[in-house]
C-alpha cells in the first residue's frame, strides 16, 4: 500500500512540475520540502530525517519521517500518513526508531522496526510529552511534560471562576509569543521494558518554577543521558520572574538516579550554558558556554568537565568564532561543531585527546552547514549533514567518514528546483567607513545582463538579529533568491555585529545600534549602486527586527537614497521599547542599560529612530504581528501614525496570529504578495 501511495505522490508531484513557472514564487516556495533533523543508526549504515510539506488551501502542514543509507544508495519513506504529521523520530539503542505522532490530535510517543513496520504507541507515556530520549540499555526513557507548579487567579479566587484577571508579581510575564502561566516543562525520568513505561515516572525537577528544556526554543539537544544510564543532564535557567528578565545565566544540573541528588557542574560561569552531552565512556561532559551574564550573543565556546579530574575547561578560547552546535565522537577522541565563518557555516573538529586549541576545518564550500548528527562506521567517525545555500533547501550530506568525501544523500527538491532559474549569487568585499572590509552577498535577477543598457532596482537587505549572521541561508521569508526572481539586484551586507568574523566585530554594535552599522549598511549600497546597470533612482531598503530598526533609522537618515522603505516587526521607539519588551537583560546589554539613566541617555536621545521622524519624507510599508512580545505591537503602530499624521505614503500589514516571525502558509503568502507590490509600485514604475 505505501508503495502505492508513494508512486502517486511522485506522479502528482511530476505532473505539477511540468506547469511550474520559470521563476520563483512565493507559491512555489511553499511547494518545496523541508528537510530536516537528521539522525544516524547506531551502526552508521542510515540516517533517518523529517520532510515537511505544507498545504497552502488548508493552511496546515504535514511530516513524514523518510530512511537513506549513508551512501545514498537506497532511501524509503518510512511514514505515510495523510492529515497526521511524525516527527522528532529517534533511533533507539536496539535500532527500532521512537518518534513523535500527533493522530487523534495529540502528540503522542510511538515505536517502529527500522522499516518502518509494526508502528505501536508506546504504553504508559503521557499524551502531550515534548521531547524524550532512551538510555544506552534500552532500559530508561527521560520525557519533558507541561505540569502545574503555579496558582492561576482562580485558585487563589475559587469564588471568580470566570475572572480573567492575571495577578503578575514580577518581569518576563510573556515571552516571545506567549503569556506565562502557572505550567512549566518539566524533566521526566522513567524505567522503560518492552515498549512500555513501567514504575512510576519522577520528576527531576519536582515542584520548582523554572523550565527544561529552556522555552521558547529548546529540543533534546539540551538533555543527555550517561552511557550507563545512572545520570541525566540539562540546562535549565534556575530564575524567575524579574531574575530571570534580567539575566543569561543557565546552567548545567547533573541528576543522579541513585542517590536522587542534583549538581550544578557550571556554577560560576555567569552566561549561557546549553546543550550538554556526556562522552562516548561517561568520564566527560561538554556543553556550549558563553561567558558574560546578560549578553545572548556572547561567543560560544565548547566547555569539558572532566569528571575524574574535577576540572572544567574552555577547548575553543583560542577559536576565533562563536560555535553553533557540538557532538562528540563515537571514540571519544574528537568533537566536531559547526560555526558561521566569513559569511558561510562551516563544520570543524577538535581533538580532546592530543591538542585541545588545535581545530580543523571539514568542509569548505559556499553552503551552510545547518545541522550534522555524527556516527561510527566501522570503526570510524560519519557525520551527515543538513547542508543549504541562498538558492537551495536544506538537503542531507555525507559530510565526513573515512575517506574524507563529501556527498549529497537526498534529493527532495532537485526536480523542481531545476525548472526554477536562479540568479547568481555573488561574494563582494566591501570598503567601511573606518576602512573595515564588509562581506556583502550580491544576487542578481536571473535574467541578469550587463551587455545592454538595462538598469536595475536594487533592494538593501538589513539583517535582524541584532548579531544573526547573513550565511548561505535559505529562508521561507526573506528569501533573497525570491528577491532576484521580481528583478531586483539584492545587496545583502555582513555589517557591523554580525557573527562569523571575529567577537570584536560582533561585539561593535552594542551600544551603537545608529552608527557603524547603519554605515555600514549606507557604505554596501553604496557601492553596488554605483554600478552602471544599477538604476540609483530605484533602490528601495527591507529588513525585520533590528533590521527593521535599520530600516526607520535610515527613513531619517539617508539623503535620498532610498525611494521605498518596508519594515518587519522593527524597533522604532527605543524608550518605549524598553518598557514593553520582555527580556530586560537584551535591551541592557544593547542599549547599555535604561532610558532613565544620566549615563545611557544619549542611547536613547540619538540612535532612538523616532527622534529623526521629522525628516521622512519617503515611503513606507509597515508590517507588525500582535503576537510578537519581543519587539511589541505598539512599535509599528507608533511608526504607522507618524508616517500617516506626516503625509507619508504608508501602508499598514497586521497578523493578529503571528508573533516575531510569520509562519502560517496563507499569511506567509499574503505576506510576500503586499511586500512585492509595495515594491513594485515605488520601484519598477
Amino acid at each position: 500500500m505505501k508503495k502505492y501511495l508513494l508512486l502517486f505522490f511522485v506522479s502528482f508531484s511530476t505532473l505539477l512540475l511540468a506547469q511550474a513557472p520559470a521563476l520563483l514564487t512565493p507559491e512555489l516556495l511553499w511547494k518545496l520540502g523541508r528537510v530536516s533533523d537528521p539522525q544516524v543508526s547506531p551502526d552508521g549504515k542510515n540516517v533517518i530525517y523529517n520532510v515537511r510539506y505544507y498545504d497552502v488551501q488548508g493552511n496546515v502542514g504535514q511530516s513524514d519521517i523518510f530512511k537513506v543509507s549513508s551512501d545514498g544508495k537506497t532511501a524509503n519513506r518510512l511514514t505515510i500518513t495523510p492529515q497526521i504529521s511524525e516527527t522528532n523520530a529517534r533511533w533507539m539503542p536496539d535500532g527500532k526508531i521512537a518518534y513523535f505522532s500527533d493522530a487523534g490530535g495529540t502528540v503522542n510517543l510511538f515505536l517502529m522496526d527500522a522499516n518502518g513496520l509494526n508502528a505501536r504507541k508506546a504504553i504508559g507515556v503521557p499524551a502531550g510529552i515534548t521531547n524524550f530520549g532512551f538510555s544506552a540499555f534500552n532500559d530508561m526513557l527521560y520525557y519533558t511534560l507541561e505540569v502545574k507548579v503555579g496558582k492561576t487567579t482562580a485558585d487563589l479566587y475559587p469564588d471568580l471562576p470566570k475572572a480573567t484577571g492575571k495577578i503578575i508579581d514580577g518581569l518576563m510575564y510573556r515571552h516571545w509569543n506567549a503569556w506565562e502561566d502557572e505550567f512549566y516543562s518539566h524533566l521526566f525520568v522513567v524505567k522503560f521494558k518492552n515498549g512500555k513505561a513501567i514504575d512510576e515516572p519522577v520528576d527531576v525537577m519536582k515542584g520548582e518554577p523554572y523550565e527544561a528544556p529552556m522555552q521558547p526554543f529548546g529540543g533534546d539537544e539540551q538533555i543527555s543521558w550517561s552511557p550507563d544510564g545512572t545520570r541525566i543532564a540539562y540546562a535549565c535557567k534556575k530564575l524567575a520572574g524579574t531574575a530571570s528578565a534580567i539575566s543569561t545565566n543557565s546552567d548545567i544540573y547533573v541528576y543522579n538516579l541513585f542517590n536522587l541528588k542534583t549538581e550544578n557542574k557550571s556554577l560560576g560561569n555567569a552566561g549561557y550554558d546549553i546543550n550538554p552531552q556526556f562522552s562516548p565512556d561517561g568520564t566527560q561532559l561538554l556543553w556550549l558556554s558563553m561567558e558574560t551574564n546578560g549578553y545572548e550573543a556572547d561567543k560560544n565556546n565548547l566547555t569539558i568537565f572532566d569528571f575524574g579530574l574535577l576540572t572544567r575547561q574552555n577547548y575553543t578560547e583560542k577559536f576565533k568564532y562563536s560555535i553553533e552546535k557540538a557532538q562528540w565522537g563515537n571514540d571519544g577522541k574528537a568533537v566536531f561543531f559547526n560555526a558561521a565563518v566569513d559569511g558561510v557555516v562551516q563544520l570543524f573538529s577538535i581533538l580532546i585527546a592530543e591538542n585541545k586549541s588545535k581545530t580543523m576545518q571539514l568542509t569548505n564550500q559556499q553552503m551552510d552547514v545547518s545541522d550534522f548528527t555524527v556516527g561510527q562506521q566501522g570503526g570510524e567517525p560519519i557525520i551527515i549533514g543538513n547542508m543549504m545555500s541562498m538558492s537551495m533547501p536544506n538537503e542531507l550530506f555525507l559530510l565526513s567518514d573515512a575517506s574524507n568525501k563529501t556527498k549529497r544523500l537526498t534529493n527532495v527538491n532537485t526536480e523542481m528546483l531545476s525548472k526554477i532559474k536562479m540568479g547568481r549569487v555573488e561574494r563582494r568585499d566591501i570598503r567601511a567607513k573606518d576602512g573595515k572590509n564588509i562581506l556583502t552577498w550580491v544576487i542578481y535577477p536571473p535574467d541578469f545582463n550587463t551587455k545592454g543598457k538595462k538598469k536595475y532596482p536594487a533592494l538593501l537587505y538589513c539583517q535582524g538579529g541584532p548579531q544573526s549572521p547573513v550565511s548561505q541561508f535559505f529562508s521561507y521569508r526573506w528569501n533573497l533568491q525570491l528577491m532576484a526572481a521580481n528583478g531586483y539586484v539584492v545587496v545583502a551586507p555582513n555589517r557591523r555585529g554580525l557573527p562569523g568574523f571575529g567577537q570584536e566585530w560582533t561585539d561593535q554594535i552594542a551600544g551603537d545600534w545608529g552608527g557603524l552599522a547603519m554605515q555600514d549598511l549606507l557604505s554596501a549600497i553604496d557601492d553596488v549602486s554605483s554600478e552602471s546597470y544599477i538604476n540609483k533612482d530605484k533602490i528601495g531598503c527591507v529588513g525585520a527586527s533590528y533590521g527593521g530598526y535599520s530600516v526607520y533609522w535610515l527613513a531619517g537618515n539617508h539623503d535620498k537614497r532610498f525611494k521605498c522603505f518596508i519594515a518587519h516587526c522593527g524597533v522604532y521607539n527605543l524608550n518605549s521599547m524598553y518598557g514593553t519588551t520582555e527580556e530586560m537583560f537584551f535591551v541592557n546589554h544593547d542599549l547599555k542599560g535604561p532610558y532613565w539613566k544620566k549615563e545611557t541617555a544619549n542611547q536613547y536621545t540619538q540612535f532612538s529612530p523616532d527622534r529623526y521622524v521629522k525628516n521622512w519624507d519617503t515611503p513606507i510599508l509597515i508590517v507588525h504581528n500582535e503576537k510578537d512580545f519581543r519587539v511589541p505591537l505598539g512599535q509599528g503602530m507608533e511608526a504607522f501614525t507618524a508616517a500617516q499624521m506626516r503625509g507619508i505614503p504608508s501602508r499598514f500589514l497586521y497578523f493578529p496570529d503571528e508573533g516575531h516571525w510569520v509562519s502560517k502558509p496563507q499569511n506567509s503568502i499574503l505576506w510576500q504578495r503586499v511586500f512585492f507590490d509595495w515594491l513594485d509600485t515605488y520601484l519598477k514604475n
